[in-house]
């Protein structure tokens, strides 16, 4: 089990470091105990954090609004929430192994 990932009661805690202004939007694998974010999106207003929330939730086929940043907002470590999510789901949605 990847150590980016944990259930919890409400669904799946991601760790994540996002590398902003990148040329697309993709994962990069692992990076220690955090799955590695490439977003386009300046992390200016927020704007790089939404992307993230929605680019996840895509992913992992959930509505944007049950992806929620839990933790990291100035940060390039962050910690999401995806609600409603089961860890076996996120595992295979994310390519998390």
């Amino acid at each position: 089990m990847s150590p980016a990932l944990s259930q919890t009661a409400e669904g799946v805690v991601l760790a994540v470091h996002v590398q902003p202004r990148a040329c697309r939007n993709e994962i990069a694998g692992l990076q220690g105990d955090e799955l590695r974010v490439r977003l386009t999106s300046p992390p200016v207003d927020g704007a790089a954090n939404q992307l993230c929330c929605e680019f996840l939730a895509g992913l992992c086929g959930l509505p944007k609004s049950r992806a929620v940043l839990l933790s990291g907002s100035r940060s390039r470590h962050k910690r999401l929430l995806l609600r409603g999510l089961t860890l076996a789901e996120a595992r295979r949605a994310l390519n998390c192994d």
